[in-house]
């Protein structure tokens, strides 16, 4: 039984007509007409006896009308209580943020929190991988996003999604890549990142399973930066899945067919402070916006 039912019953009873009682919550005649039989078909009785232009309330009706009004009463009790509570959190939560916004879903989240917690003064800071993930356990941070093979094992996570990445060449380089194995691969000029940015421990990661390292010519730390490099012709980089796609489509990079890197984007946070009031509500927030339904503990990182 869901409360919108309960509410549609009420409503109707008061009223003595679907019709306004669709007019009263915003609904159409066959919404709140569609409710009431659910209601009735869950508690195993008629509450309305329909007549044309009318209906009224039958004897088992009015003999749980007192029950669901109550009922309705509670439940508005206690969201007002939540948003109590809810006001109450006061203080700073301060966030870390890795790649770029829309890609974290962060406006959303940041939404959700603000009308969740309008007293909560709210902060983010834009980091790499790794350097946030100190922050995060030195207690710098409350909480951050993280891409990396795993999630750390030392702290709290909250799985959000699967990443892939895929090795971007220059056009020119196209024929020459396509022909290349993993050495010489290695061997060709390659667009890194600092040591604790995520792209940089993929990279790395990638051609030591192979016993290799690439040759890098070049170190940039901004976003946009590899992908703009490569298209110049520099060099080779690590681009995630769906920019590397999209650039290809056009002509404007060559992708090696040949390995496909996976890493997670998470959000971590100190296990200590799992109870936190304004954590527990980022967390919520965080599954809602990521469509969520229930904690998602990270897997097991893979063996050494």
């Amino acid at each position: 039984m869901e409360m919108y039912q309960l509410r549609a019953y009420v409503t109707a009873a008061t009223l003595g007509s679907v019709t306004r009682t669709a007019e009263a919550l915003h609904l159409t005649q066959p919404a709140i007409t569609a409710q009431i039989k659910a209601l009735e078909e869950e508690l195993g009785v008629a509450l309305f006896d329909r007549r044309p232009g009318r209906i009224s309330l039958t004897r088992a009706g009015e003999a749980l009308m007192e029950p669901a009004r109550q009922v309705l009463d509670a439940a508005g009790r206690l969201q007002g209580q939540a948003r109590e509570l809810q006001g109450e959190i006061t203080g700073q939560l301060l966030l870390g943020t890795v790649a770029d916004p829309e890609a974290l879903r962060l406006g959303s989240l940041l939404h959700g929190l603000v009308e969740a917690l309008p007293l909560l003064d709210i902060k983010t800071r834009q980091g790499w991988a790794e350097e946030l993930r100190a922050q995060v356990a030195a207690g710098g941070l409350q909480g951050a996003f993280y891409i990396g093979a795993h999630m750390p094992r030392d702290l709290g996570a909250l799985v959000l999604q699967t990443l892939h990445y895929r090795v971007a060449a220059p056009p020119a380089l196209r024929e020459r890549v396509l022909q290349s194995g993993w050495k010489d691969l290695a061997q060709l000029p390659w667009i890194g990142a600092p040591a604790q940015h995520h792209e940089q421990a993929l990279l790395l990661a990638l051609f030591a399973r192979q016993g290799l390292s690439p040759n890098q010519i070049v170190e940039s730390d901004a976003a946009a930066a590899p992908e703009s490099l490569v298209r110049a012709g520099l060099g080779l980089a690590l681009l995630r899945e769906d920019r590397a796609l999209a650039a290809a489509e056009h002509g404007c990079v060559a992708i090696w067919p040949h390995a496909r890197v996976s890493a997670q984007l998470g959000f971590i946070h100190p296990r200590e402070a799992e109870h936190d009031p304004a954590l527990v509500a980022t967390l919520s927030q965080l599954r809602r916006v990521w469509g969520l339904t229930e904690v998602q503990a990270p897997p097991p990182p893979p063996p050494a």
